[in-house]
């Protein structure tokens, strides 16, 4: 199915013959997307093929599946992985306990609450230094110069009546 051509197999440049057409010759970084496409384009073909256990993009005739997956390279990396599972290595990883501590926190955020005033926080708008009896806030705005806000909201605010 692969048209090696002396390549090295992690070239993502690398053509791939596909399996449905065998007049496309697809970059290897494109060919996952390409073989969705061409499934579509080529559903009688589709049918007569089968994906490889080990690799999805490894699709050989039904005939043939057997002996693919008795040779497929990729074989040997889930292999790998089974003996890894087996002989308790991951769980070995994932059972190791962190000696990882937080930081000591010097926020309080009872204590910030309290100390702020009781008017709601308002974008753009600043109440430092009002009293809280003054109902009156001062506009607060750090654009360039030459940039204005918006006077109004693209939208009506539900609580500004």
């Amino acid at each position: 199915m692969e048209l090696e051509d002396d390549f090295d197999v992690l070239d993502p440049e690398r053509l791939i013959q596909c399996p449905y057409n065998k007049h496309h010759r697809i970059r290897a970084c494109r060919f996952p997307y390409h073989l969705v496409k061409c499934r579509k384009s080529y559903p009688e073909v589709a049918k007569e093929l089968a994906t490889c256990p080990f690799n999805a993009r490894h699709l050989v005739p039904q005939a043939d599946l057997s002996d693919h997956i008795m040779k497929c390279n990729d074989k040997g990396f889930i292999e790998q992985d089974i003996v890894n599972q087996s002989s308790g290595f991951q769980r070995e990883q994932m059972n190791a306990v962190s000696t990882w501590q937080a930081p000591p926190c010097d926020e309080d955020w009872e204590t910030e609450s309290s100390e702020q005033s009781d008017s709601p926080f308002v974008w753009g708008m600043t109440n430092s230094g009002i009293n809280s009896s003054s109902t009156a806030f001062e506009q607060k705005n750090c654009l360039p110069s030459r940039v204005r806000a918006p006077e109004s909201f693209p939208y009506t605010v539900s609580w500004k009546g």
